[in-house]
């Protein structure tokens, strides 16, 4: 089992609809967010890093499941708990858990893979196995 990153959101009234409450697409982004994040607090180098000395693109999103337990506001802090559910050859799957406090808001699980720029076309791109090194780091 991987550790649990948990990466904090101050909720702005710009992040809200007209009735106070956050608009959902606001969760997802959070969740990306705290993709990133829970990366970078296991100690693997930014993507930028990784796209120059290892062709590492990134992890792009190819699935995605949210469900939503009770709203949030402007004015109040939340917590995003990541964690990596399980590997798989060419993909990972992370839960997020958005939390207010005690009280859980909103659960999702990503799927994502780990790509480089496909060899053959440079504006494609290609999933390629999880690699070891970066999976030995989040575990």
């Amino acid at each position: 089992m991987s550790p649990t990153h948990i990466w904090e959101i101050d909720i702005q009234f710009g992040d809200c609809d007209p009735a106070g409450i956050v608009f959902f697409p606001n969760f997802l982004k959070w969740m990306d967010c705290s993709s990133l994040a829970f990366f970078m607090a296991c100690g693997v180098p930014p993507w930028r890093e990784l796209v120059q000395t290892r062709g590492i693109v990134g992890t792009p999103l190819l699935e995605i499941h949210t469900q939503f337990k009770k709203s949030a506001t402007y004015g109040e802090r939340i917590q995003v708990h990541t964690t990596v559910e399980s590997w798989a050859a060419k993909t990972f799957t992370h839960r997020h858990r958005v939390m207010r406090g005690d009280t859980l808001l909103c659960e999702g699980t990503e799927v994502r893979a780990f790509v480089q720029k496909h060899p053959d076309d440079p504006n494609r791109l290609q999933a390629i196995p999880v690699p070891e090194d970066i999976k030995a780091l989040c575990s």
